[in-house]
């Protein structure tokens, strides 16, 4: 019976997880639709509920009763298997996200390679999508995706190692501590300033070239090639509609989440408060998470409402002959330091 208390303690965490998430996602997509309009001096959603709250939900409901439409050309198993892969392999990257201490449904050691390869898989969604809907556009979307996530993956690789070896473990959670208790605030003598110790301090280029790595791998604008409307037609999803076209916009939108979230463990402290002394100890540990975390996407949809889209070379040069000899040279850079100081990684 043990076993079965076990399966049911992990069931009902990570449903709580996954409804907790699905509800922030609405009403983050409700805040990245009013900041764009913001920053184009409009309104944005405000009809539907108070201050159009409850745009989101509406927009669920229409694309749900909607009619799914599949190309008579299309292969249908895999057409519909895309979105489903997609939504499915962006959630479940969260499994070892831990927003608060102990609040992870698996702290697992290999938390950082489970991530990344979850990510990975990602691309295998939108190229089925692409592939099966039998039409060269969606095709040629697939195709730029893939060789986009490829590209940015390397370099999103070299930052977070450059993480890794100050602080010398694969575990989530460890990362969150070691920027907790070690660092330039440690240093100075004033160990309460704990935001002085969050690696966004001493990685800041790393922390640059991870937050622009993680637009292009979501592609999120000015990176959002794939779905460039003015040379695609809206990519490898222009032959989708109803739930599955749902589908895949919400697992675009969970990987944006994630990579907000692991932007805030890897360089903002994660579930620590910025200043360790009361009353900002008093906040819970899941608060100053949740805080952070629409920070980070604040950053994204300000990006997405005021940078022009790049031009394909320009994406790939900037990937592959600009960020990955810098993370690279940042990774040989972060070694040199550690083992000339003797500051010996760890929590």
């Amino acid at each position: 019976m043990e076993w079965l208390t076990t399966v049911a303690i992990i069931l009902g965490k990570s449903l709580l997880l996954l409804v907790a998430l699905l509800v922030f996602i609405a009403y983050i997509l409700y805040a990245d639709r009013k900041i764009w309009a913001a920053v184009q001096l409009r309104r944005g959603p405000n009809v539907v509920g108070p201050w159009g709250l409850l745009q989101s939900f509406a927009d669920l409901l229409k694309f749900v009763l909607k009619e799914p439409v599949i190309p008579a050309g299309a292969n249908k198993g895999i057409f519909l298997l895309a979105p489903l892969v997609t939504c499915v392999l962006a959630l479940a990257a969260w499994a070892v996200i831990p927003v608060a201490e102990g609040w992870a449904i698996a702290d697992i050691n290999v938390g950082v390679l489970y991530i990344f390869a979850i990510s990975s898989l990602g691309v295998y969604g939108i190229l089925m999508g692409g592939w099966a809907s039998n039409s060269k556009y969606p095709f040629l979307g697939a195709l730029r995706s893939a060789a986009q996530m490829v590209s940015y993956e390397v370099s999103i690789g070299f930052v977070i190692i450059t993480v890794l070896l100050c602080v010398g473990s694969l575990n989530l959670s460890d990362i969150v501590k070691a920027q907790e208790t070690r660092g330039l605030a440690t240093m100075l003598g004033v160990p309460w300033l704990t935001f002085l110790n969050w690696y966004w301090l001493p990685l800041f280029p790393m922390f640059v070239v991870f937050f622009i790595s993680a637009l292009a791998e979501t592609n999120r604008p000015p990176f959002d090639l794939p779905e460039a409307e003015s040379e695609l037609v809206a990519g490898f999803m222009v032959e989708y509609a109803s739930t599955p076209y749902l589908l895949f916009m919400l697992g675009e939108y969970v990987a944006i989440m994630t990579m907000c979230a692991l932007t805030t463990i890897l360089f903002l402290g994660g579930w620590t408060s910025p200043i360790g002394i009361a009353p900002f100890t008093w906040v819970p540990g899941v608060v100053w998470f949740v805080i952070k975390v629409s920070l980070v996407f604040f950053m994204f949809a300000v990006v997405k409402a005021m940078v022009p889209r790049y031009r394909y070379d320009q994406l790939m040069r900037l990937g592959w002959k600009v960020f990955l000899p810098l993370s690279l040279a940042a990774v040989i850079l972060v070694a040199a330091v550690l083992q000339v100081t003797g500051w010996a990684p760890g929590v």
